[in-house]
């Protein structure tokens, strides 16, 4: 029998060790996504924008142009679904310097379980909810106000003043209101009464009218049609602006080209239109940055006018110290 030298096994060890390390899998792929927040600078203010997760929209609820039509425009942006439209949900935090100013508060659980993360993504923004002293509502749906009260119903937001627009609360918050309105709808109403009862139960929950200055570098901007008292939120510092709306925009793909596509949820849909077209053409003429709560995340950037209609320029990731015109 031939015996094999020392160095030569050892080599062939080697081989067979080196061939089966090559050919081992690789560990398992990570299916966590990272933390929903992004920060962006916005002159001395710090805005944090804040994932609560998405829902998919049917793209019958759009109404304005025919089937076909919207099928082209979701498909050029490669966004067609079988189940719907992935829609973002999204909330804004302002850190003022004076104020910690958090715009809508996200779904918690009134949606199911794509949503509802605010809150978490809150704190791996390194803030305590606690911290929170101004809470802006745009409007009284339950996407935007369910976040409001933590799993056991109590504030979540526990030193915070809550505050809504005076024709929303006065629309969403009757019993009257929600008496006649479709039997379909009646959740909605009371999803917001629930929402804001605890901050009215610690005198935490009040209303504005069109125009009111609620804190310093902040005016609101009427932005009626979705609901009666649908607002949004100017922030204006060092000459930079950013204004943070609501459903002025549910699909990026077909309104911005076609700011006359109307939304099923619209209580007064000429209004959301004529609210729509105007708002465009301001935030285009101003250079307006544009913080947007269905708007793919984190949903910041401007609006461009193009030959016919809008589009949407997103911002482009980079470090929160550089603001740029």
């Amino acid at each position: 029998m031939i015996r094999m030298p020392t160095w030569l096994r050892a080599a062939a060890a080697a081989l067979t060790l080196a061939a089966t390390t090559a050919l081992a899998a690789p560990p398992e792929a990570q299916r966590t996504q990272v933390p929903g927040f992004y920060r962006h600078a916005l002159g001395d203010f710090t805005v944090t924008a804040l994932y609560d997760g998405y829902i998919d929209l049917p793209p019958t609820l759009l109404h304005g142009l025919r089937a076909p039509q919207i099928q082209s425009l979701l498909a050029r942006m490669f966004i067609a679904n079988e189940k719907g439209v992935q829609t973002a949900v999204n909330a804004y935090l302002v850190h003022t310097g004076e104020h910690l100013v958090l715009v809508d508060a996200g779904a918690a659980s009134c949606f199911g379980p794509t949503l509802g993360q605010v809150g978490a993504n809150l704190r791996a923004a390194g803030v305590d909810p606690a911290d929170v002293d101004v809470v802006l509502l745009t409007h009284l749906h339950a996407d935007h106000l369910c976040g409001l009260r933590d799993a056991a119903g109590q504030p979540a937001f526990p030193k915070a003043t809550v505050w809504a627009a005076k024709q929303d609360a006065d629309f969403w918050l009757s019993q009257a209101v929600a008496d006649k309105a479709p039997e379909g709808m009646k959740g909605f109403f009371q999803m917001a009464r629930d929402g804001v009862a605890p901050y009215q139960a610690q005198g935490r929950f009040r209303t504005f009218n069109d125009g009111d200055a609620l804190v310093p570098g902040l005016s609101v901007v009427p932005t009626h049609g979705h609901t009666p008292g649908h607002s949004s939120f100017l922030f204006s510092s060092k000459g930079r602006q950013l204004l943070v709306w609501g459903d002025v925009v549910h699909s990026h793909a077909v309104q911005f080209a076609h700011p006359e596509v109307s939304l099923e949820f619209d209580v007064n849909q000429k209004q959301a239109i004529a609210t729509r077209k105007a708002l465009f053409q301001r935030a285009a003429q101003a250079g307006w940055q544009i913080a947007g709560a269905h708007l793919p995340f984190p949903g910041l950037g401007r609006i461009r006018q193009d030959a016919k209609g809008y589009a949407w320029v997103p911002v482009e990731f980079g470090p929160i110290r550089v603001d740029r015109p």
